[in-house]
């Protein structure tokens, strides 16, 4: 019998064999047909026993099981909505004509790949009030001064008033109705932004370090970026029929981009068809692509169903790429066969091919990746199956070289770009911190005015901050003064927690969410702060807290030093052993823990880790040193801190009716006097530091 291992060692020279090559792909077939997708006849090394000589069948999914049998393939139903769509036309089209404040199943999986999902406000009872999330496509998080006054007029017009910076470094507009869809879409278009492909069974928004910052390995990376977001546009033009009646609004591509996208020298493409790289049935699933360099995991680079690092040599000159793959966070709640998978090496390729290396990884996936059940669908679950042997050696035929290997990379660190900054150029740059990505109010004004008068362009991170650039240095001091005071601070006077803490919108747009994630993060992070006080932790200490209100992840939280799952009304899994420079993939620590109780288990863990952890050992590490059985065990033995006395008292007040008056206040903000004051302390020496020095 032959082992998995055994297998995976030998797939290399397997597939090598002529009679067992990887015929020439002509398209994903059409309902009628046999099958989806086709199947490899691999022959096992030879043995003595006589059933190692007989071929192996390794199908792809939906392969019928008896070669020549004209079995329909079991399909999703999103599968025959694509099939059926035109190219993701119909039924759009019409539906979006009709006088329904809502459209159709089918509609509605298909403006997904437009850049939109239907929504409705679950807290209303009664008739359903539906509106639309619009997200943008940004590569690298890049919104130019035109594009960034566009959504926030869209937002202010069409939406529910403010704008919200996404993990994957977009825009997401909440609140449009359906009768308004095309004159958005329109002016996102016409304003040089898109929407097309930002949701959807394709490539989304790729990611890349949101720093302007002037040297080789960045701009080379941002370059790369932008690259690859064009290779995998859709390219039948559903999009603009749609929106602008046809007119195409798209920048011009370099040459090599389009020379790449064409290439069938090894059956990568639909010959004939408008989407050379899709075809008709596009992806599986949705798919994630992220291009960094060394040392900077801004973007969560393990996360991604390709992660692209740039190597440089000695002079800094970048010469090619490593590259990982299968990463992912989707999982459902209590199915051990659904879960987070971090990216690991495939392998390095030189930076003239690695357009053909990322075109043969998303075709390995279109031809293999399960079509039949979505949970299933996304490549980590294909890597999963096959080994990363296999995989790579199924890629090396539609890329037509070996794969290199993986060069040594140096220690990994987060980078979170807040704060002021020098470009390389003679130009600075400046980071905010904006919870949870949510710009409104106050902050959502003082931003369109800055942007505006100094007519600069910006930029998204994948933390869900805001990056201002370009700006000359004698701009920096009112700059600062004007940004102070609508509570856009100095990372220095942010919460640490809150600097890098996330969360999805969960309730009460998503449809997927369980319970809150943006609205009760405030909340929450206040009450961790109260239990780091209780135990001794100091003001500076943080750790990564991140949010989702469902087990999809988008606010990757299995990732996370403390990650908070929804799974049930008012209630989250908690999952620990994320590390800070999230390259560790946290695990399950309990389940249904009810928002009430979560000091009952953050008490122990922080109070344990203040007194036993080792010298500058992250919260993260420290919970996979001891492991979560003595983890719980502290929690269910817990009886509270030994509280030592205090060496020291700062009194905040003078008098009692000052205490009670700003009591009765803090009672409004759902805080105490003492947490009011503090931050009222705090924002005003930060106002006054700004003011006068920056």
């Amino acid at each position: 019998m032959t082992t998995p291992s055994s297998f995976a060692a030998s797939t290399s020279s397997v597939f090598t064999d002529p009679a067992v090559q990887i015929p020439t792909f002509h398209g994903l077939k059409s309902s009628t047909s046999l099958a989806l997708a086709r199947h490899v006849r691999l022959f096992a090394p030879s043995a003595s026993s006589s059933s190692s000589s007989r071929p192996l069948l390794v199908r792809a999914v939906s392969t019928p099981a008896k070669p020549g049998v004209a079995a329909e393939p079991k399909r999703s139903k999103v599968e025959i909505f694509k099939e059926h769509s035109n190219y993701i036309r119909y039924p759009l089209n019409e539906e979006l004509l009709t006088d329904a404040p809502n459209i159709n199943e089918a509609a509605t999986q298909l403006i997904k790949f437009h850049g939109s999902y239907q929504q409705y406000n679950r807290e209303e009872r009664g008739q359903r009030s539906y509106s639309f999330m619009l997200r943008t496509k940004n590569p690298c998080g890049k919104v130019s001064n035109q594009l960034y006054l566009t959504m926030d007029d869209l937002a202010d017009q069409f939406g529910i008033g403010t704008l919200r910076l996404t993990t994957r470094q977009t825009f997401q507009l909440h609140g449009v109705l359906k009768k308004d869809l095309k004159t958005v879409m329109s002016s996102i278009i016409r304003s040089m932004g898109s929407t097309l492909g930002a949701c959807g069974d394709l490539n989304r928004n790729v990611l890349a370090p949101a720093a302007p910052l002037v040297r080789k390995d960045y701009l080379f990376a941002q370059q790369t970026a932008e690259n690859i977001a064009a290779l995998l546009t859709p390219q039948s033009g559903f999009y603009y029929d749609m929106w602008v009646d046809g007119e195409r609004f798209m920048t011009s591509e370099p040459p090599e981009v389009a020379e790449a996208r064409n290439d069938n020298s090894h059956g990568t493409n639909f010959p004939d068809s408008p989407e050379p790289i899709y075809g008709t049935q596009f992806l599986p699933r949705k798919f994630k692509i992220a291009v960094t360099v060394p040392t900077d995991n801004s973007v969560d680079i393990l996360t991604n169903d390709i992660g692209v690092v740039v190597i440089s040599d000695a002079e800094g000159e970048p010469r090619g790429f490593n590259l990982y793959v299968g990463g992912g966070m989707g999982r459902t709640h209590r199915v051990d066969t659904t879960f987070p998978r971090l990216g690991e090496p495939l392998g390095y390729v030189p930076k003239e091919d690695i357009l053909y290396a990322v075109k043969a990884i998303v075709v390995t996936q279109r031809e293999n990746g399960r079509r039949d059940d979505r949970k299933y669908s996304r490549l980590k679950y294909l890597i999963s199956s096959w080994g990363i042997e296999k995989f790579r050696s199924v890629v090396e035929q539609y890329y037509g070289k070996k794969f290199e290997p993986f060069r040594e990379l140096p220690e990994w660190k987060f980078e979170s770009y807040l704060g002021w900054h020098e470009q390389g150029d003679g130009h600075l740059y400046c980071g905010l911190h904006v919870d949870s990505g949510r710009i409104a109010g106050k902050m959502k004004k003082t931003l369109r005015e800055v942007i505006e008068k100094y007519n600069l362009d910006v930029r998204i991170t994948p933390n869900q901050n805001i990056i201002l650039t370009n700006i000359r240095s004698a701009w920096k001091r009112p700059i600062s003064t004007v940004l102070a005071q609508s509570g856009l601070l100095h990372p220095r006077f942010v919460d640490p927690l809150n600097i890098t803490a996330m969360a999805c919108p969960a309730m009460p747009l998503c449809p997927l969410a369980i319970t809150e994630a943006e609205r009760g993060i405030p909340d929450i992070l206040k009450r961790v702060r109260a239990v780091f006080e209780k135990v001794g932790l100091k003001y500076s200490e943080s750790v990564v807290i991140r949010i989702t209100g469902c087990p999809n992840g988008c606010a990757r939280p299995y990732m996370a030093e403390l990650g908070l799952v929804g799974d049930g009304p008012n209630s989250y899994q908690i999952w620990l052993g994320g590390t800070p420079n999230q390259m560790s993939l946290a695990s399950t620590f309990m389940d249904k823990v009810k928002i009430h109780d979560l000091e009952n288990v953050l008490e122990p863990l922080f109070y344990h880790w203040k007194r036993k952890r080792h010298s500058k050992e992250s919260f993260g590490a420290f919970t996979n040193r001891l492991g979560f059985e003595k983890l719980k065990e502290l929690v269910e033995k817990w009886d509270g801190p030994v509280l030592s006395p205090a060496r020291y008292n700062l009194k905040l007040f003078a008098d009692k009716d000052t205490y009670e008056a700003m009591d009765d206040l803090a009672k409004l903000q759902n805080k105490n006097a003492h947490q009011l004051a503090m931050e009222v302390i705090r924002n005003y020496v930060a106002a006054q530091h700004n003011g006068r020095t920056e």
